[in-house]
């Protein structure tokens, strides 16, 4: 495979109305049948009139841009300082939504396209009408990436080919099969073409020349970029950590009583005892039951034991017993069942076995 990426020079200033079909199809007049082309997201806005007004500085404008910002998010992921990490309605996670304030006048803020699969698909269909060429068309934008510093280009949308190039099944030369590689093939497209685009050129469409000519596949063409976005349910990085911690000391705080069907594992237990030990109150203890025998026994002596539960925890607070030692206690031992959830172990609290020293007891 060779591949050729060629700036689209002399588009010019784009604002609200324009044509694009026509005003690339003007400045690149070479553009040839199997070409992809590569369109900054930010003349796409431009030309559907996605722009709003604000103040040109001052308190004013940092307002008006965070109700902008509010308006755009569908869910906050992240936030350090000023620097706010979201979902947009797309179901894009970036910084600020994608907002943008370069390249436009100081008084507007460029928001992203409504629909950037849909925009990618009429630009195509239009140079397909005007010049009867057959192109591919990939809207890309600027984003971060997890773990690495740097900003690079992606796919928001894109018309005429497939936006991953799916490898699973396929044999490497070693004779292991692939069951896991789906290569963002118009994410790769669209950051090779923004090294000949620059963020100061004003070259915001550029061209990928001999990428579909060698690997025309029978993958849905028109499937939109949309087919990146990982599914909420897959998604193990769906908050930043602070946003995280958070949200599970808000789940701690409203822990229900509940056994779920399931074996436990008692390293698990042991590990979540041992993360409360020098938390809880000087003399309070929590013990694992493991005797099957010792076990059994307790277990039919406890008021209300849940059926299917086998595995038993008990608690004590330190004796003497005084008024604030049980409000204590009661502390403590939601320190430890959220410490059990954080093992996956769900947990129900009942009152102690009839004859025992414990004041509670956890089945788990």
């Amino acid at each position: 495979m060779r591949l050729e990426i060629l700036p689209v020079l002399g588009i010019g200033d784009v604002t609200e109305g324009d044509d694009l079909a026509t005003m690339i199809g003007n400045a690149a007049p070479w553009l040839r049948d199997g070409d992809v082309l590569v369109v900054t997201s930010k003349i796409v806005s431009k030309a559907e009139g996605r722009l709003v007004d604000v103040p040109a500085d001052g308190p004013e404008r940092i307002a008006a841009r965070d109700e902008v910002l509010a308006a755009e998010t569908a869910r906050v992921v992240a936030t350090r300082g000023a620097t706010r990490i979201v979902q947009t309605h797309h179901g894009f996670v970036l910084a600020a939504a994608g907002i943008d304030a370069s390249n436009v006048a100081k008084t507007r803020l460029v928001l992203l396209p409504v629909d950037p699969d849909a925009s990618a698909r009429a630009l195509r269909a239009a140079l397909r009408q005007r010049y009867d060429l057959d192109v591919a068309v990939i809207v890309s934008d600027t984003m971060g990436r997890p773990w690495r510093n740097g900003l690079t280009d992606v796919a928001l949308g894109v018309a005429g080919m497939a936006a991953l190039r799916d490898h699973r099944g396929e044999v490497d030369p070693y004779g292991n099969e692939l069951s896991l590689t789906q290569m963002a093939v118009v994410d790769e497209l669209a950051g090779a073409a923004e090294l000949v685009k620059g963020k100061c050129d004003q070259v915001p469409v550029a061209v990928v020349r001999g990428y579909l000519n060698a690997t025309r596949t029978d993958a849905d063409p028109d499937a939109g970029a949309s087919t990146l976005i990982r599914d909420a349910a897959l998604d193990l990085f769906s908050l930043g950590t602070a946003e995280a911690k958070a949200a599970g000391l808000r789940q701690a705080a409203t822990l229900p009583d509940r056994h779920e069907a399931a074996p436990v594992d008692p390293a698990a237990v042991r590990r979540a005892i041992a993360v409360v030990a020098d938390s809880v109150a000087p003399g309070t203890t929590f013990t694992l039951v493991t005797d099957d025998q010792v076990r059994a026994e307790l277990v039919a002596a406890v008021p209300g034991w849940p059926a299917g539960a086998a595995t038993l925890v008990l608690g004590s607070p330190p004796t003497p017993v005084e008024p604030a030692d049980l409000i204590r206690f009661g502390a403590d031992l939601q320190r430890l069942r959220t410490a059990l959830a954080a093992e996956q172990v769900s947990s129900v609290l009942l009152p102690p076995p009839a004859g025992s020293t414990a004041s509670a007891a956890l089945a788990l």
